[in-house]
């Protein structure tokens, strides 16, 4: 096969002789907080009320909530074209080829906003015919102050339940192996943004606070 994981793999010296424990299928999942983004947020959530108030809301994975269509990148004006050159300078920081040099792709997009008060989510989807998906927060609805309030990007491991079905009180002792065969969450946060690879299946977990949850998604192909 190949590829080669020596550079990740720790030698341990023990009684019964040394191992090493390699931490093969890595999953990137990348946050990057953009500095300065409350005035990118303003003028993105100016962009997504007159949207929503124009059209009504699409049909996908959200269970309740607005979604628009996805071509905001044709109707967000300025602000959505600043968010996607962020999002297409980032996906280009973490991709390489297959002999890990780097790449400069000019990555084709497609982005949607999404609008969720008390009781929206989504269910679990993956992101078909694109090789990263990303989503960013213009406004976490409170969630970052109070997590009790819900709304997390839940993505499911993608090693599936195997691991934690036959003695779910045990998991491996190795950088991530805490976790194997149960979900990971990240918080949403104003001004975030989380980048996935494309197949990976996520879900938002139902909003419980007052206000509203703003966040727009996109997806990255060749």
């Amino acid at each position: 096969c190949g590829g080669s994981w020596g550079p990740f793999a720790s030698g341990v010296e023990t009684v019964t002789g040394t191992f090493e424990t390699i931490p093969l299928f890595a999953t990137p999942i990348i946050v990057s907080d953009v500095p300065d983004a409350a005035a990118l947020n303003a003028e993105l959530r100016k962009a997504i009320e007159q949207r929503q108030k124009a059209h009504p809301g699409t049909q996908h994975s959200n269970l309740g909530g607005w979604q628009s269509t996805w071509d905001m990148d044709r109707w967000g004006g300025a602000p959505a074209i600043k968010l996607l050159a962020l999002a297409r300078n980032l996906a280009n920081r973490v991709t390489a080829d297959r002999q890990g040099k780097p790449v400069a792709i000019v990555w084709q997009a497609n982005m949607w906003a999404n609008v969720n008060r008390a009781g929206h989510g989504n269910e679990f989807h993956s992101h078909p015919g694109s090789f990263w998906s990303a989503v960013y927060y213009v406004d976490d609805g409170g969630i970052a102050a109070d997590p009790s309030l819900g709304g997390e990007l839940e993505f499911m491991d993608p090693r599936g339940p195997g691991p934690a079905m036959y003695a779910p009180h045990l998991a491996f002792a190795m950088p991530g192996g805490l976790s194997a065969g149960a979900n990971e969450t990240v918080p949403p946060k104003a001004g975030r943004l989380v980048m996935f690879p494309a197949w990976m299946l996520h879900q938002v977990r139902p909003y419980r606070g007052s206000a509203e949850r703003i966040s727009i998604a996109l997806n990255l192909s060749l």
